[in-house]
């Protein structure tokens, strides 16, 4: 089963992700750079700092 989170969006609001596939998407679609990730309805920047997050999360 995979690991559900809970990440803040670029408004502040929560949204539930399954933190696998939503890596491997990041890593796929926006693997450098500064981007913007929408998640069912739901905006993420995606950059360095929000990958280095993301890794974090699925170390621990």
């Amino acid at each position: 089963m995979n690991k559900k989170i809970v990440l803040n969006d670029d408004s502040g609001n929560p949204v539930e992700v399954d933190l696998k596939i939503f890596i491997d998407h990041i890593n796929h679609y926006h693997k450098t750079g500064t981007s913007i990730h929408e998640e069912r309805g739901h905006n993420f920047t995606v950059n360095k700092t929000f990958r280095e997050k993301l890794k974090k999360m699925s170390e621990g």
